[in-house]
C-alpha cells in the first residue's frame, strides 16, 4: 500500500490500536525470557529425575503435586512461546523475529522432551489406578484434563517414537514457516501498485466490478507464482498426516482432529452430510437471488462477496465498529461488554493493516496469568465489524475460562467457535433491530446470509477439499493440476451453477492457511455456526436466566464435553436432526429475502 493510500485509509478509519506485548515481555532482548526458559529446562529435568518411571506408583497426593508443577512449568513455557508467536505475527518478514521464534521453539522442544515421560506414563496406567487417584481432592480438580488426555491411549506410540517426534517438531514446523513467510512476502500487482494479500483481497469486495475483477485475477496470478512452494508444502503436510494416521492407527485423517476436539467422528459426519445436502437450498438459492439483484444471468467468481446494489459502502471508522460491538454485547449482558472493552482499553488488540503482518484475524488465549490478545486487519468494511465481534467473542471466552487454570481453560475448537459466532449473531441482531428502512434491512440480511454461507457452506466445502486431498495423497504426491481439479469440483458443487470461473481461480486453495497450520480445523466454523443458530433460537424464547447459563458455559473452558455444556439449554449435538435445525435459520433468512422480492 502506498503511503498516500495508507494515510487516506487511516484518516477514514480513525486511530487503530496496536497491541502491547510488554504485558508478556519487554522485547526480544528482555533478559527475563532467557531466565524463564532456563528455569523451565531446570524444572523439567528435575521432574524427569524425580518421577520418570514412577508416575503410576506415587501416592495420590504426590501425583496431584506433580500435576501442579507440570501446569506451572507449562504456563511459563507457553508465555515465552506466545510472546514469540505474537511478535512474529506482526513481523512475518523480519528475519530477526523469525529467528527468535525458531530458537524459542527449539528450546521448547528440548524442555518438552524431559517432561514427555509424564504423558506417556499417565496413559500406561490402568483405569482402576487412575480412578483411585481421584479420591484425592487435588487430583480430582484435574479429572477432566486426565480423562481427556487418556482419550489418546489407543493411539500412543512407543516411548522412543514419541520422544523422537517431540525432538523433530521444530523441523516439522519449518514447513509452516516457509508457507507463512512466502505468503507474507508475496505482492499482487494492481494498477501500478504492489499490494499485500490483505490489501488485494479488500479490493475483491469493491463496489466497482472492474476493480473486483482486476483484483481477483491479479490475486490468482500471484498465487500461480507461489504455486511451486505451496504445492510442495501442502503435499508435505498431507504426507506427514498420512504417516501419523497410519502409525497411530486412526481410522481416518480427520479422526485425530475430532479426538482433539472431543467430538465423535459420527457427529462430524452428520454435520458434513447435513450441510452438503443443504447446498442447493442454501448457497445455490441465495446466489441465484444475488445474481437477480445484480441484474446478471451468471455471477463471476469475483462477484461472490460483492456488495449489493445500493449498499452503503462507506468505510466504518474503528470507533464506530467498537461501539457497535460493545453495545450489542452489553445489551446481552454488561459483563460481556466489560470484558470486551478491556481489549481496547488495555492494548490487547492489534488492528492496522501493515506490511509483514499476518493476514486474517485471530484471538490468542496466551496464558491465564496474563490475558488473551486479538489480531485484526481492520479495513472498515461491514465484514470487518463482524470479524471484530467474532474475535472478541473468542476473547471474552478465553478471559472467562482463564479461572480454570492453564490445563482446563483450553477449549476444543468446536466449542471455541461457539462463543465467537454467538458474538457475531448478537451484533447482527442489534444492527437489524435498529434498522427500519426496508432496503437497508435487506442489505443487512443479505450480508448476514453471506457471512453464514462463508462460515458454513464454504468451510464444509474446504473440509471436502481437505478430505479429498488427504485421501488422494495416499497414492502419491499430487500435482498442481490435481489440487486444481479437486478444488474446482468442490467449489462448483457447493456454490452452485450460477457461478462462472476462469483459470485465475484455479489455485485459490493455496491461500487457505488453515490447510497448512491446522489440518481439518475448518469444519469447526460450521460446527460453531450451526450450534449457535440452535442456541440463539433457545435464547429468543428463554427466560432471564439464559445469560447466566451462557456465561457459565464459557467459564467452563475445556473442563466439560459438548453434551454436558449444551444440556442446560436442552440441546444435543449428537441428535440426528440437530444440524438440520441449525441450518433452518440460514434457510429462514433466505426465505425473508425472497419475501422482500414480492
Amino acid at each position: 500500500m502506498s503511503a498516500t493510500v495508507a494515510a487516506s485509509a487511516n484518516e477514514s478509519l480513525g486511530s487503530l490500536p496496536s497491541w502491547d506485548l510488554s504485558h508478556l515481555y519487554a522485547g526480544l532482548e528482555d533478559p527475563q525470557i532467557d531466565k524463564d526458559m532456563a528455569w523451565c529446562l531446570e524444572e523439567a529435568q528435575a521432574l524427569e529425575t524425580a518421577y520418570k518411571g514412577k508416575v503410576g506408583s506415587i501416592p495420590a497426593g504426590e501425583f496431584g503435586q506433580l500435576m501442579q508443577r507440570m501446569e506451572a512449568l507449562s504456563e511459563t513455557l507457553y508465555k515465552v512461546l506466545n510472546f514469540a508467536n505474537l511478535s512474529y505475527q506482526t513481523a512475518l518478514t523480519d528475519p530477526e523475529v523469525s529467528r527468535f521464534r525458531a530458537i524459542q521453539s527449539e528450546k521448547a522442544a528440548q524442555i518438552s522432551s524431559h517432561t514427555l515421560f509424564h504423558d506417556l506414563e499417565l496413559n500406561q496406567m490402568s483405569d482402576e489406578a487412575v480412578e483411585a487417584l481421584f479420591a484425592d481432592p487435588l487430583v480430582k480438580s484435574y479429572e477432566s484434563v486426565i480423562r481427556d488426555h487418556r482419550e489418546g491411549r489407543p493411539h500412543q506410540l512407543s516411548d522412543e517414537l514419541e520422544q523422537y517426534l517431540v525432538d523433530a517438531s521444530p523441523v516439522d514446523g519449518g514447513w509452516v514457516r516457509l508457507y507463512d513467510e512466502t505468503m507474507a512476502e508475496a505482492r499482487y500487482e494492481f494498477r501500478g501498485e504492489e499490494l499485500s494479500q490483505a490489501e488485494i483481497l479488500t479490493k475483491t469486495m469493491d463496489a466497482d466490478e472492474t476493480v473486483r475483477k482486476e483484483a481477483a485475477q491479479s490475486f490468482g496470478r500471484g498465487l500461480q507464482k507461489t504455486l511451486r512452494i505451496t504445492t510442495l508444502v501442502m503435499n508435505t503436510i498431507a504426507k506427514k498426516k498420512e504417516i501419523a494416521t497410519r502409525w497411530r492407527k486412526y481410522e481416518r485423517p480427520v479422526s485425530s482432529r475430532n479426538k482433539a476436539n472431543l467430538v465423535e467422528d459420527e457427529v462430524v459426519d452428520a454435520l458434513v452430510s447435513s450441510v452438503q445436502n443443504a447446498y442447493p437450498k442454501l448457497a445455490h438459492r441465495y446466489y441465484a437471488l444475488k445474481a437477480k439483484w445484480m441484474g446478471k444471468d451468471k455471477l463471476a467468481y469475483w462477484d461472490r462477496n460483492a456488495p449489493l446494489p445500493r449498499n452503503d459502502d462507506r468505510l466504518i471508522p474503528f470507533e464506530e465498529a467498537k461501539d457497535t460491538v460493545l453495545t450489542a454485547y452489553g445489551d446481552f449482558d454488561p459483563r460481556m461488554a466489560n470484558i470486551a472493552r478491556r481489549f481496547f482499553d488495555e492494548s490487547w488488540i492489534d488492528a492496522p493493516v501493515r506490511p509483514g503482518k499476518a493476514p486474517g484475524a485471530f484471538a490468542a488465549p496466551c496464558v491465564p496469568s496474563v490475558h488473551p490478545y486479538v489480531l485484526l486487519n481492520y479495513k472498515g468494511k461491514n465484514r470487518d465489524v463482524m470479524t471484530m465481534a467474532h474475535e472478541l467473542g473468542h476473547g471474552v471466552h478465553q478471559v472467562l475460562a482463564s479461572d480454570q487454570g492453564l490445563f482446563k481453560s483450553s477449549t476444543p475448537l468446536t466449542l471455541a467457535e461457539t462463543a465467537s459466532v454467538f458474538g457475531e449473531m448478537l451484533t447482527f441482531q442489534k444492527l437489524l433491530a435498529q434498522e427500519s428502512d426496508p432496503a437497508k434491512r435487506k442489505i443487512l440480511l443479505a450480508g448476514k446470509v453471506e457471512d453464514m454461507l462463508n462460515t458454513v457452506v464454504r468451510q464444509i466445502a474446504f473440509h471436502e477439499f481437505e478430505t479429498a486431498v488427504h485421501e488422494a495423497r495416499k497414492q502419491g504426491e499430487l500435482s498442481a493440476e490435481q489440487f486444481r481439479d479437486i478444488w474446482m469440483d468442490v467449489q462448483t458443487r457447493s456454490l452452485g451453477p450460477i457461478f462462472t470461473y476462469d483459470e485465475t481461480y484455479d489455485h485459490y486453495w493455496s491461500y487457505v492457511q488453515h490447510f497448512i497450520h491446522v489440518p481439518f480445523y475448518v469444519y469447526a466454523y460450521a460446527f460453531g455456526d450451526c450450534l449457535v443458530n440452535s442456541l440463539y433460537a433457545v435464547y429468543q424464547d428463554a427466560d432471564a436466566g439464559f445469560a447466566d447459563k451462557y456465561l457459565d458455559m464459557l467459564r467452563a473452558g475445556g473442563s466439560k464435553r459438548h453434551k454436558e455444556l449444551l444440556a442446560p439449554f436442552g440441546l444435543d449435538a449428537s441428535a440426528p436432526d440437530f444440524w438440520d435445525k441449525g441450518l433452518m435459520m440460514i434457510s429462514g433468512l433466505i426465505d425473508q429475502l425472497e419475501a422482500l422480492e414480492d
